[in-house]
């Protein structure tokens, strides 16, 4: 398929990594920000075709895994309650809270629906005027033009029974974060390509200037996922610190303009946790001011001061900063599986520890703990 297959080509990704094997002399750690990339990586094998010095690391760009346990008990809350129907996409079905997910709301009768676009639960909002619609409107800035979208619309058709339970977070934020927390080692970061196509990348100079760390766009497939690889190697490997563009058929410096706009239309930055890591200074949105009606939390204030603790049994924290592999985690494999998920990078499609287990490297688990036993 072209425009696709052209990117998976075999003999060109030969190419990059005869190139990459070339320009390494030291070893090097690189974070792909986005649980697409985690994926591709893992489902194509790249993670072993790499020169021994280029470690890839996997950082906190899935929005299943970040989403904090007290959002998805407040999730739970909502859901079950009578006067709501709680609509989500299907992926946080499945996500633990504190005590169960929102599949067993549902199984108990909850009225719980998986929505493909928020403008679906609007719909659902309009034919439903006896009821509260909620949407649980999670994600990076990728998913948030359309969520801001059913926001403004909502308010303009004088849709009053719709709402949203806002868990944005953005990326530039986790980044200077994650370079700010000790214990964290990161050589360069290849920027997640779908959230640039949105925003574009005039936000990452200051951060690559002030951490002195390469960031380069980087698409999803074996030759995108290695031009960005190759590209950060050269510049670590020149002593440069620089943003570059990979994924150029996709992402412009400007981004997608109409879609900023309808964001900051409806949202404003806040300080937002993130699962496993904690509070990061103004790194999520909410609603603005003029849009307060359409917010779960305050119309249902009983739910909005619902706090939890995170669960002290998973390391996804440390998986999503990088310090960990999955496989390093003692219940990887064993007590936690995608039937059995102790936490939200099990659960979630483009979750770090989800594709480890479905790309077989469950085995690793396995293998280490057979190994410190002998």
């Amino acid at each position: 398929m072209k425009h696709l297959d052209e990117y998976r080509d075999e003999a060109l990704t030969r190419r990059l990594l005869d190139e990459l094997t070339a320009t390494v002399t030291r070893p090097w750690r690189l974070m792909e920000v986005c649980g697409g990339q985690t994926h591709s990586i893992m489902k194509t094998g790249l993670h072993d075709l790499l020169p021994p010095q280029i470690e890839l690391v996997h950082g906190p760009g899935c929005p299943v895994c970040v989403t904090p346990l007290e959002l998805i008990d407040k999730a739970i809350a909502l859901a079950s309650r009578p006067d709501v129907i709680f609509t989500s996409y299907g992926d946080m079905l499945r996500v633990p809270g504190s005590g169960r997910d929102l599949f067993s709301v549902k199984a108990a009768g909850g009225d719980v629906r998986i929505v493909y676009s928020p403008l679906d639960a609007l719909k659902i909002a309009r034919d439903n005027p006896a009821k509260t619609v909620v949407f649980f409107a999670i994600g990076f800035e990728t998913t948030a033009p359309a969520n801001a979208m059913a926001v403004v619309q909502a308010k303009a058709q004088g849709i009053d029974n719709f709402a949203v339970l806002v868990s944005h977070v953005t990326v530039p934020p986790v980044i200077a974060g994650l370079m700010q927390e000790s214990g964290v080692q990161v050589d360069a970061f290849l920027a997640a390509g779908h959230v640039c196509a949105v925003m574009g990348y005039w936000e990452y100079g200051p951060l690559a200037e002030q951490y002195r760390i390469p960031i380069v766009v980087t698409g999803f497939e074996p030759v995108d996922l290695l031009r960005g690889i190759l590209m950060a190697v050269r510049q670590l490997e020149q002593g440069r610190h620089e943003v570059e563009n990979a994924y150029e058929r996709s992402v412009t410096y400007e981004g997608n303009q109409p879609a900023q706009a309808i964001i900051q239309r409806a949202f404003e930055l806040c300080d937002r946790k993130w699962r496993g890591i904690g509070t990061i200074p103004m790194s999520g949105y909410r609603l603005r001011a003029e849009y307060a009606a359409l917010d779960a939390e305050q119309r249902f204030p009983d739910v909005g001061a619902i706090q939890t603790a995170e669960s002290s049994l998973c390391i996804s924290g440390l998986i999503l900063q990088g310090r960990k592999k999955p496989f390093e985690c003692p219940a990887f494999g064993k007590e936690c599986t995608p039937q059995t998920p102790l936490g939200a990078t099990m659960v979630s499609s483009e979750g770090a520890c989800a594709a480890y287990y479905r790309y077989g490297r469950y085995r690793d688990a396995i293998a280490e703990a057979e190994k410190k036993s002998s």
